[in-house]
């Protein structure tokens, strides 16, 4: 889905060990650059294993060699390494694995065929299964370190109408039909003022939305759900997913405040943003434009309430185990192991996970967007979750 992770205060987070902030948050040109000659090969090339792996940890043997990517190294590791791994729910993760299924990444067909016969009867069959057909590697970062950074999306649920009407008044557009010919498009300020750019978005209105600052969230989030009245007084949800971008940076407005001075750094999250729109309604149009970053969508329906909008990965993502990473760092399709800790909070969260999107902030090593889900939870979990992380890759034997 291709979402700008970060969602306002993740964009002002530091940058952990570069792994892309799922959007913005960016270190590391270099790696960009070594990446870009590098290429995105699906397949890590192996080197001569330059650490020293534990020893005693583990009866069964695990590789020698690292594993190296364009962003990322992989570093041999053994399954005791990994922080809380027996007490993870792990049979949760297999509706997202066989969704990841659908497109298997590079050596995972195999274990996708088994996978899809049986699901296994509860967590420790799970942790078993796995196991015997996976071995841990640690994600590092190209100069060796292994802390990074993970931030949390959602999917917007948002009330909206078909029409411009009372307080719905923001429109959301489609792409506009000369979107391919103007590289980079008009800005979002532009847009909003130029006659010629306006001309060139009139009559692409999927809907009418009460708040810009909701249409800012949905084109962060990358996707989002609509409550919509209908011409015709009908309610009905559609989702509206990501179609396009109008190839301008990504600026975050947390940053934009604390640079302006309106806001302090620790008061930069979505819910200070919201209030400090309310107590500045004249500025509104100022903030926005801060951000000259444009996404438009396509309209979707919402065949299953309980499913994800699609992720990068071309798979429907699942709350709690679907992320965004950097796919010159870790492959779409991937089963990772997450060693973080919940917003605000000491409580380790620990968990398998598929890597089945990615984000323009989303850049470097070990850095991942977690997906959360689309309810109001999910939302102010996604709003807070800025924490140090470890991740490792789990990789099929050979």
């Amino acid at each position: 889905m291709v979402h700008q992770t970060i969602r306002i205060n993740s964009a002002i987070a530091p940058t952990a060990s570069s792994n892309n902030s799922h959007m913005t948050r960016f270190l590391v040109w270099v790696f960009f650059i070594l990446g870009a000659l590098a290429g995105c090969s699906s397949t890590p090339v192996t080197v001569p294993a330059r650490v020293e792996l534990p020893t005693g940890l583990d009866t069964q043997a695990t590789p020698s060699d690292v594993l190296m990517r364009p962003r990322a190294r992989w570093v041999p590791a053994s399954w005791s390494e990994l922080p809380g791994w027996d007490s993870d729910r792990t049979a949760e993760v297999w509706p997202a694995l066989l969704r990841s299924c659908d497109r298997p990444a590079t050596g995972w067909a195999n274990i996708c065929a088994q996978a899809r016969l049986s699901a296994p009867a509860d967590d420790a069959a799970a942790r078993a299964w796995l196991q015997s057909r996976l071995n841990p590697y640690r994600i590092e970062s190209l100069d060796g370190s292994a802390q990074g950074l993970i931030t949390g999306y959602f999917e917007p649920i948002i009330v909206a109408s078909r029409k411009p009407q009372g307080l719905f008044q923001v429109p959301l557009y489609a792409p506009p039909a000369d979107l391919a010919s103007r590289k980079p498009y008009w800005t979002r300020q532009e847009l909003e003022t130029l006659p010629a750019a306006q001309a060139a978005i009139r009559g692409r209105e999927l809907a009418y939305l009460a708040d810009p600052l909701a249409l800012l969230s949905l084109q962060i989030q990358g996707s989002g759900r609509l409550q919509l009245s209908e011409p015709d007084g009908s309610q009905r949800t559609v989702r509206m997913a990501y179609a396009g971008n109008n190839d301008q940076p990504y600026k975050s407005v947390g940053k934009w405040l604390i640079e302006q001075g309106e806001l302090r750094p620790d008061q930069a999250s979505w819910p200070g943003i919201r209030a400090w729109a309310q107590l500045n309604p004249q500025r509104v149009g100022e903030l926005l434009w801060a951000n000259p970053r444009v996404v438009f969508f396509r309209e979707e329906a919402l065949v299953d309430v309980n499913a994800g909008p699609r992720g990068a990965h071309g798979t429907a993502l699942t709350p709690g185990r679907s992320v965004a990473i950097d796919p010159a760092s870790v492959p779409y399709g991937s089963a990772m192991w997450l060693d973080t800790s919940e917003p605000l909070s000491s409580t380790p969260l620990r968990r398998i996970v598929m890597a089945q999107d990615t984000g323009s902030a989303i850049v470097g090593a070990v850095r991942v967007d977690y997906f959360w889900g689309w309810d109001a939870p999910a939302e102010q979990q996604a709003g807070r979750m800025k924490q140090p992380l470890r991740a490792w890759v789990l990789v099929p034997k050979t």
